[in-house]
């Protein structure tokens, strides 16, 4: 059974990915002990990606794809007529820059699919991701959470503008999808709902 969770008109099904995600090849992960921790060298800042990794990726000549924002940047002239197609999509992690692909797009609105891969959830940059993309870049399209996302995370990410949920392989989609529930009127405004509740509610005197 499919891991993908969409809305539609906020109803929410499990559905079959039409779409190809393009991995980045492996590569020798460099690290160093700070504060007693292995720290990777991506979490510092520096490039994460090498030439050799976004060089050596391999493109799909047919169907829709999703590939990473480094392959995407520097290899868009091979993309062009998949573009002109509606047939690439865009995923990044969640310590890339937004500001990196909005560079390199002239209408964020060509791209019919964002994803953003968590690859450890650690923290709420993800949430971040989606309501910039949604309410500073006006991102319309479908925005997709994939990687380590799990059911008590899929209310806020919906929140945070996010339409489709690629739920962790080990995990069931059935059972995710009534995460989406988990709260009936949420006090705080968001990308869904901007207004807070005390003026969605008319209280009287």
């Amino acid at each position: 059974m499919s891991n993908l969770i969409a809305l539609q008109n906020d109803t929410a099904n499990i559905v079959q990915d039409e779409w190809t995600l393009v991995n980045l090849p492996a590569t020798q992960v460099e690290v160093r002990k700070q504060a007693g921790k292995v720290v990777l060298f991506k979490l510092t800042g520096e490039a994460s990606v090498a030439e050799e990794q976004v060089k050596n990726t391999i493109i799909p000549e047919t169907g829709k794809i999703i590939v990473p924002l480094r392959v995407f940047i520097a290899r868009n002239q091979e993309l062009t007529q998949k573009l002109a197609k509606g047939e690439v999509g865009v995923w990044l992690a969640t310590h890339e820059l937004i500001e990196d692909l909005i560079a390199n797009v002239e209408d964020i609105n060509t791209l019919p699919i964002i994803a953003i891969f968590v690859e450890r959830f650690a923290d709420g940059r993800i949430f971040s991701l989606g309501t910039l993309l949604r309410t500073r870049h006006h991102f319309k399209n479908e925005l997709r959470a994939f990687g380590d996302v799990l059911r008590d995370q899929l209310f806020f990410l919906k929140r945070s503008g996010f339409n489709s949920f690629f739920i962790r392989q080990d995990r069931s989609a059935q059972e995710a999808i009534a995460g989406l529930k988990d709260f009936s009127a949420p006090y705080q405004g968001a990308v869904d709902e901007p207004r807070p509740a005390f003026t969605r509610y008319n209280r009287g005197i």
